[in-house]
């Protein structure tokens, strides 16, 4: 008895084959400095962990959880999103908690795509949104991000005849792993061309606290006409360093927030009212993470970018998210530019062509690890490029 055909056909998932390798090279003895993966390093902000054993404590939360979420979390998500968007969400229509952002995404494509509907994915772009659409059935094609684009999604790489099956886009601004910022424009286009032809439009929101000298991300929501045709992701993973809280919402339009919750009443049981409750406290208090988190990254992406600008590489300094997407030097693939840096430096960098077909011919680095360590690496790369 085989697996599923669904199962045969998902490409292994970039970040657990980048996980073995350094396991292998850690085997081996090396000192590896891994910049592959985006997972922060400092810890969640005490005033968190506070909460969350304080609410851990109380009997009533040791129960299911609600299925769309703990009113008091849900009310703090519609406040937190006046305050930082001005955008105006009914908490108990528009607005529903994940198990992390991940979940979600991966899941959504089920509430919108039958089997043979095409969904458009941003490519390069998070893995999650091609499989989780091939796992509910759909055909997922490349949204292209391109370098003569500033990484905005080429809208017209399809003709008419393709947008008009066309029943979900993903887009994700700021954007992982190109760390490029979306104008306000773009999404007014995106979301007259969501009218237009009748899709969906899935706004993946992670990266929009973690932004530099100034800069501020806009949400989708804010545009005219979005809450009709849109639903935006967000979680507190990379805004207040909790990953593995797995705690995160979506919110939008009411009938696409109400069918996800409804896959999930049937897949799982919500999230511990007690990581709620600490998601309450760190939405209240996101300013006060940020003020010292902010900093600390802007010094660590400085590091990297003025290293590699002094290497020769042609680079901004990104204006959000904490990635650095480099092009890879003529003679090289991603691939072979990442096994190089990791056999000769022992650095681990994430091939581009692991976002997509469109990644190729660049690598990203995650800065979410010390500047003592980034200066490191950069010595090391240097090194290894004969510099």
């Amino acid at each position: 008895m085989d697996v599923a055909e669904r199962i045969r056909n998902l490409p292994p998932y970039l970040f657990a084959e980048i996980e073995k390798k350094i396991d292998q090279a850690k085997r081996e003895g090396k000192d590896v400095i891994d910049l592959g993966i985006g997972d922060p390093d400092l810890p969640t902000p005490q005033f968190i962990v506070d909460r969350l054993r304080e609410a851990a404590g109380a009997g009533e939360n040791h129960r299911y959880p609600s299925y769309r979420g703990l009113s008091a979390f849900r009310e703090a998500v519609s406040l937190w999103y006046k305050k930082r968007f001005g955008v105006t969400l009914d908490p108990e229509r528009e607005v529903v908690s994940l198990i992390g952002s991940k979940e979600g995404i991966a899941h959504f494509p089920w509430c919108i795509l039958n089997p043979g509907d095409i969904a458009l994915a941003s490519d390069p772009g998070y893995p999650v949104y091609k499989i989780g659409s091939m796992l509910a059935g759909g055909i997922p094609l490349p949204l292209p991000l391109l370098p003569e684009n500033d990484f905005l999604p080429a809208l017209d790489y399809y003709p008419e005849s393709i947008w008009r099956k066309v029943k979900l886009v993903f887009v994700n601004y700021p954007n992982n792993p190109t760390s490029r910022t979306s104008p306000v424009g773009f999404f007014q286009e995106l979301v007259a061309l969501a009218h237009r032809f009748d899709f969906v439009i899935a706004h993946d929101l992670a990266y929009s606290e973690v932004s530099f000298d100034g800069y501020r991300a806009p949400s989708i929501l804010e545009v005219e006409g979005a809450k009709e045709v849109a639903i935006e992701f967000h979680s507190l993973s990379k805004t207040c360093n909790m990953t593995g809280w797995r705690v995160g919402f979506a919110v939008g339009n009411a009938r696409w927030v109400e069918a996800l919750g409804r896959v999930k009443t049937n897949i799982d049981s919500g999230i511990f009212n007690a990581i709620q409750w600490a998601g309450v406290e760190a939405l209240k208090r996101s300013d006060e993470v940020l003020s010292s988190l902010i900093p600390i990254y802007t010094e660590r992406r400085n590091i990297v970018v003025r290293a590699l600008q002094k290497l020769g590489f042609d680079l901004p300094y990104p204006r959000a998210t904490f990635y650095v997407w480099i092009p890879v030097p003529p003679r090289f693939t991603s691939m072979s530019f990442a096994e190089l840096i990791l056999e000769e430096a022992q650095v681990v960098v994430t091939p581009g062509v692991g976002f997509g077909e469109f990644g190729e011919g660049f690598v990203r680095i995650s800065i979410t690890t010390p500047a003592e360590r980034l200066e490191e690496a950069m010595v090391r790369i240097e090194k290894a490029l004969g510099g």
